[in-house]
């Protein structure tokens, strides 16, 4: 998007004004969000970017078929081109207002950005250039390939810097935290004990690994078409029939719009890329909920403190409290993006033979479904900021539950051979609260290598944390 600065102290000013009355979330608890995104995926957005396919066809034209038309070969200079593309670069919330005022009369907001470029080259003296703009294009080859450079913007720009800051901010947590011993919990009772930096990993590792599959669809997985109305190229090969067509519109779709050209298509593009990314956000929005909720439950379980700020309430009949409300917040945008992103990837793969319109509706949600995702992001990462972990109660709960033990004991008694070492701890030790003392009574009853047995002495649920610290060093 052209002049951004301008753009989003704009937006500010008109959010702070409308938000109060928003019906969206978006536009206005959230409407920072909105401002992030709003350069990306607004309708002023759709417009500014159906212009600049529409003005780089045009130039591509020029520069591709001098040969063949005499009109076109004579703007093939630098001033008429730097002319041309100064109408998407001169684009502004004017000249938006002005193709909104012309798609009013025509009832078509593609044939209105035809409309408006045309009467822009009669100003600048270029007339004879009208009947070349939207040469040979169905609305889908001008729709398919803004829509591909506003999603891709979204996430370069948008979406995966704040993701990435999201694993960076997990992934610093499981460093400071590495060594850190923590009781494990399986089906919701101990098990063997890990370490907090462990347990944050595994988070980082699960969405670095969904991150990298959604930055590879935005720098190589963008696909978009340029074919005409029903994907044949039909009209074009008609006036000038001697092109490579199919060659002409890959070079324009991958060297001039920098997308993946997708050389078979109907109509429309179909759409498959941006289901694979919902789903992929889907994914990450998955992982993310998961973390939520286990942050919301190391929380309950004292394991992490939350850090009070003075100025904030908690509860407004409960003075004492401080509410996990961030890692909440999280979890319910992460379920509305899900919902919008669903909807995406079921609806997008389907169209009524060559073409419906109900994808066009239907694509506009494509920035809200990232903005509650975004959402989401930045309240766990604000929630993480504000934890820190409980030292006393973790060794409390460790110290507790010396039962853990049972395994590695067992596991030893298997390597020297006695057959039935799981029977005998689980007589010990399944249901029951197991001291320090009765866990070392019964290891010293035991006719094992004095070297097992004082090594199993010597272990403690706090030492029982197997590779955890290497774990988190391997993958850092």
């Amino acid at each position: 998007m052209q002049n951004k600065e301008l753009f989003q102290k704009m937006r500010e000013k008109e959010f702070a004004q409308v938000a109060p009355f928003a019906l969206c979330p978006l536009d206005g608890r959230y409407s920072q969000i909105a401002l992030k995104l709003a350069p990306y995926f607004s309708e002023y957005a759709l417009v500014e970017n159906r212009v600049y396919v529409e003005v780089k066809w045009l130039q591509f034209l020029i520069e591709h078929l001098r040969n063949e038309s005499e009109t076109l070969a004579k703007h093939n200079n630098s001033r008429d081109l730097n002319r041309i593309l100064s109408i998407y670069q001169d684009f502004n919330a004017v000249s938006f207002m002005e193709v909104k005022e012309i798609e009013k009369k025509t009832n078509h907001d593609v044939k209105a950005v035809e409309l408006y470029i045309a009467e822009k080259l009669r100003k600048a003296e270029l007339a004879d250039l009208v009947s070349f703009v939207h040469f040979g294009c169905t609305s889908e080859d001008i729709n398919n390939t803004a829509y591909g450079l506003m999603i891709r913007g979204g996430l370069e720009d948008v979406w995966l810097p704040i993701a990435r800051k999201l694993v960076h901010e997990i992934n610093s947590m499981a460093q400071r935290y590495a060594t850190i011993p923590m009781l494990a919990h399986t089906h919701g009772q101990p098990a063997t004990p890990t370490t907090v930096g462990k347990e944050m990993d595994v988070f980082a590792f699960r969405l670095a690994r969904v991150l990298d599959q959604v930055a590879q669809i935005a720098s190589e997985g963008i696909y978009a078409k340029f074919n005409g109305a029903t994907g044949n190229y039909s009209a074009v090969s008609v006036a000038y029939s001697a092109e490579d067509w199919s060659g002409l519109a890959e070079e324009f779709v991958g060297e001039y719009l920098k997308l993946t050209f997708n050389p078979i298509t109907t109509q429309i593009e179909p759409h498959d890329y941006i289901c694979e990314l919902a789903d992929c956000v889907r994914h990450f929005n998955n992982i993310l909920m998961g973390m939520d909720l286990d942050m919301w439950l190391y929380i309950s379980m004292e394991y992490f403190k939350q850090i009070a700020v003075a100025s904030e309430v908690g509860s407004s009949t409960m003075p004492h409290k401080v509410n996990p409300i961030r890692f909440e917040n999280s979890e319910a945008n992460c379920d509305i993006s899900n919902a919008l992103l669903a909807a995406l990837s079921n609806k997008l793969t389907k169209s009524r033979m060559q073409r419906d319109l109900s994808d066009s509706s239907t694509m506009r949600n494509v920035g809200m479904a990232l903005g509650y995702s975004i959402q989401a992001i930045e309240q766990t990462i604000g929630g993480l900021k504000k934890v820190e972990v409980n030292r006393e109660k973790l060794s409390h709960d460790l110290d507790e539950k010396w039962e853990v033990l049972a395994e590695p004991i067992q596991t030893v008694l298997r390597k020297n051979g006695i057959p039935d070492a799981y029977d005998q701890l689980k007589a010990l030790t399944r249901g029951k609260g197991i001291t320090k003392e009765a866990i070392q009574e019964f290891v010293q009853s035991l006719e094992i290598p004095e070297q097992d047995k004082k090594m199993l002495l010597d272990l403690t649920p706090a030492t029982y944390i197997g590779l955890a610290e290497e774990i988190v060093e391997w993958w850092f």
